[in-house]
């Protein structure tokens, strides 16, 4: 059953004039009162109906581009080309994109999730990893499956399928399992067994499918997992050298370290150099994602190549119901190794002790 406005005032114990008011913005409402009323409509996941059936059944010609940080490249590259699929060739109509910076909150994915349905969204692009919680999966298919009801397309770009595959959601996924894979086998195949990893955050998919990656090249070369120690942090480049300096501390004699994104590799580099560690000749580094500065850094970033800006503009087709759906509304984006000047076999000479520098 929808809720209504009256249910919206009944939990927010207030009148249904004070709840239009409030939503209207057109009437001053003191704050705690307007506070509450918004509450209440963020927990029953109200949806203001419009003036008119007509009004009720139109779409606008809004899409929603969800992603972790507009400023981290990955993610910008993404949103610039969805955003670039939207704009017709001759400029002329096209789609607003209207990208949200979630800072990588459950909660303000969600809250936006509902806040394009009210708007009555076109369609609504997420991108990146998502929090691997039951609870939230669960929050997140059900927002969806109502975006979907209402005629929202709904398009996971860089996220695995939801539980329960709900109606109107397409995929497309990222391979980063098989993609980690490749990269530790190559480190393998260099002669490396003391492969060290600084990974993203634990909860989130893309981290921990690529961490099964890893650990399964190092399972089938006959290695255990702990054979190379793991340290957890952010997707940026601070996370990545304070984690090469905690592996350093871990395993001073490690000869290797994969890194869980291009930007994190950046920070390991850093955090080796100020070690007084070569970067391949004593430790070689390893990213993910082939981000565009991966080529022009010192040496060039061995790396997996995700096809960022193929799959955002397929993402944005996909949204416009400009390209057919996948068999089954799920594709996976395949990855492709980049072997450069980062990584090479392991040297068998004495090699400096590292030193406690300051962060570089």
């Amino acid at each position: 059953m929808a809720v209504t406005l009256a249910d919206v005032a009944a939990r927010a114990g207030v009148s249904a004039a004070t709840v239009s008011r409030v939503l209207s913005g057109n009437y001053p409402v003191a704050g705690a009162t307007r506070s509450r009323v918004l509450r209440a409509v963020e927990e029953l996941e109200y949806v203001v109906n419009g003036p008119a059936s007509a009004l009720a059944a139109a779409r606008s010609d809004l899409v929603g581009v969800l992603v972790h940080d507009v400023a981290d490249p990955f993610f910008g590259v993404l949103a610039g080309a969805v955003q670039g699929a939207l704009d017709p060739p001759d400029g002329v109509g096209g789609k607003l994109a209207v990208v949200c910076n979630t800072g990588g909150s459950p909660e303000r994915e969600l809250n936006y999730l509902t806040l394009l349905q009210r708007q009555r969204a076109a369609a609504v692009v997420l991108t990146g990893g998502a929090v691997a919680d039951a609870a939230h999966q669960e929050a997140l298919a059900t927002r969806v499956r109502r975006l979907a009801a209402a005629g929202t397309r709904v398009v996971l770009c860089g996220r695995p399928p939801l539980a329960g595959e709900p109606d109107g959601a397409l995929t497309l996924a990222f391979d980063n399992r098989g993609g980690a894979r490749r990269l530790t086998e190559h480190l393998l195949a260099l002669g490396h067994r003391a492969i060290g990893c600084v990974a993203g955050p634990r909860e989130r998919t893309t981290t921990r499918d690529r961490l099964a990656g890893h650990h399964a090249a190092l399972r089938a070369a006959g290695l255990p997992e702990e054979s190379g120690p793991v340290v957890h942090g952010g997707y940026d480049r601070s996370a990545g050298y304070d984690g090469a300096r905690e592996l350093l501390r871990r395993a001073p004699g490690l000869t290797a370290v994969v890194a869980g994104n291009d930007t994190l590799a950046l920070g390991v580099c850093a955090a080796l150099r100020d070690a007084g560690l070569r970067v391949p000749q004593d430790v070689s580094v390893a990213g993910f994602d082939d981000l565009p500065f991966s080529q022009d850094a010192a040496p060039a970033l061995t790396t997996v190549r995700l096809p960022l800006q193929e799959a955002g503009a397929r993402a944005g087709r996909l949204a416009l119901g400009a390209e057919e759906p996948p068999p089954g509304a799920v594709a996976t984006v395949q990855a492709e190794l980049m072997v450069r000047a980062s990584t090479s076999a392991p040297r068998r000479t004495k090699r400096p002790t590292p030193t406690g520098t300051a962060r570089g």
